[in-house]
């Protein structure tokens, strides 16, 4: 299994490194930045000594030239000066440090800091923070991941395989009783995980209550029968004070993990939750591709993952290889390394969460490019579409996933696997 090294971090600085785009000279740019987001403004004040603009000021520790274009990235930028010339948008990589004391070891306050009022500046016309270093004092507030990749492999009985799970879908209208049904027939046929869907909370139709009733008679029911018991993540985003409640019905419920999205909840929920959590916190990423899809805006995966991972996310969604978004296949993996790589301590990683249009085809090139099993790998369509039903579909699953790790091709392998062989004739593209 590939381990991957922690980052090394700084003691007294917060280090932000970031793409940007300008018709300006890079440096003036990256100072700009640097300023903005420290000690800057754009008049002197009374009180603003020359000493302490140094100890306060942003630092900038290293610039790196990239490619230029003709035209901006992003509306909204200042033109470019007259000097008769065609218009050139330079690109570069810039490192900040930010004084630790500017800050302190408070989350939002360095979202503020590392995300905050640099995107308004009108000196770029693209700007995306990449990645984060942090203090030491980040992670002696924040504990991290409480349950992780081994607590989460004990809960759901798995040991040294992907963690196979799927979505109940359809995200709206399954009564209660359903869901319960549905997770009945899946954990039948030996399936590790279960999860609400993002749009799937507490909802009229199928209140959280009920629901949870319901799915963990039937999941207790199985686990009685089969010594096993499903993982069911129940989708507990609400406002703070529901949200809280929700954990302990489902705690009490016997439940052994709950599910949150991150963005509707924010950092400081979600810190609050990781406080009162005696569960692995599942955390959906949805509405991220507002962050990262345009190229010279918003975040990278590698920093984004480490914001949700002090705050106590065990699980964080990556997207999946040849998946039915935008995302490419590369972006995809660095996601996966990102989360598998300690931060402040060997465990405080999080477990991947591999989905978005997977069926078993996926998983050979998902294990070759990223070397591991340390992950969830979670289809909806993919099992619940099987043309022999959702149980056979959990089966070429789980036969996906012994070929691609005993360096099997997918195709001989089906030869003696019908369940592989059926999902391979319903979603393989033409070869």
């Amino acid at each position: 299994m590939i381990r991957y090294e922690r980052w090394i971090m700084p003691d007294d600085v917060i280090v932000a490194k970031y793409r940007i785009e300008t018709c300006l000279g890079i440096e003036q740019v990256a100072e700009a930045i640097a300023g903005e987001q420290s000690s800057g403004t754009f008049v002197r004040i009374p009180g603003e000594t020359d000493e302490l603009k140094r100890r306060a000021r942003a630092r900038v520790a290293k610039i790196e030239p990239l490619d230029a274009a003709d035209c901006p990235a992003l509306p909204g930028g200042r033109p470019p000066g007259k000097s008769g010339g065609p218009a050139r948008f330079q690109r570069g990589e810039i490192t900040l440090e930010f004084p630790f004391d500017n800050v302190g070891a408070n989350l939002p306050t360095l979202l503020a800091t590392v995300c905050g009022n640099l995107y308004e500046l009108s000196d770029h016309s693209g700007c995306k923070l990449l990645d984060l270093e942090l203090p030491a004092a980040f992670g002696e507030k924040y504990p991290g991941p409480q349950f992780g990749i081994p607590g989460t492999r004990r809960l759901a009985g798995v040991a040294d395989r992907p963690i196979l799970g799927t979505i109940v879908k359809p995200s709206v209208g399954l009564s209660p009783a359903q869901t319960a049904d549905l997770v009945r027939t899946l954990g039948a046929a030996g399936i590790d995980f279960i999860k609400d869907d993002e749009l799937m909370a507490n909802p009229p139709h199928s209140p959280l209550d009920q629901r949870v009733g319901a799915v963990m008679r039937a999941i207790q029911e199985l686990a009685d029968q089969s010594g096993k018991k499903v993982m069911y993540a129940v989708n507990i985003t609400d406002d703070l004070e529901a949200m809280l409640r929700h954990h302990d019905t489902v705690l009490a419920a016997g439940g052994t993990c709950v599910m949150v999205s991150l963005h509707s909840v924010g950092l400081p929920a979600l810190v609050e939750l990781r406080k009162r959590s005696a569960l692995p916190i599942h955390g959906h990423r949805n509405g991220w591709g507002m962050y990262t899809r345009h190229p010279l805006l918003g975040v990278e995966y590698t920093a984004w993952q480490k914001l949700w991972r002090l705050a106590g996310a065990d699980h964080l969604h990556v997207n999946g290889l040849q998946n039915k978004f935008w995302e490419p296949d590369d972006s995809v993996v660095r996601s996966i390394r990102a989360c598998l790589t300690p931060m402040f301590r060997p465990d405080d990683t999080a477990m991947p969460v591999v989905s978005s249009g997977q069926w078993g085809g996926q998983a050979p090139e998902t294990y070759r490019l990223t070397g591991t099993t340390d992950l969830m790998y979670v289809a909806g369509g993919g099992i619940l579409a099987h043309p022999m039903g959702p149980a056979a579909g959990l089966r070429a699953l789980q036969q996906a996933w012994e070929a691609a790790v005993q360096g099997i091709d997918l195709h001989a392998h089906a030869q003696t696997h019908p369940e592989l062989r059926a999902t391979i004739a319903r979603f393989a593209k033409p070869r």
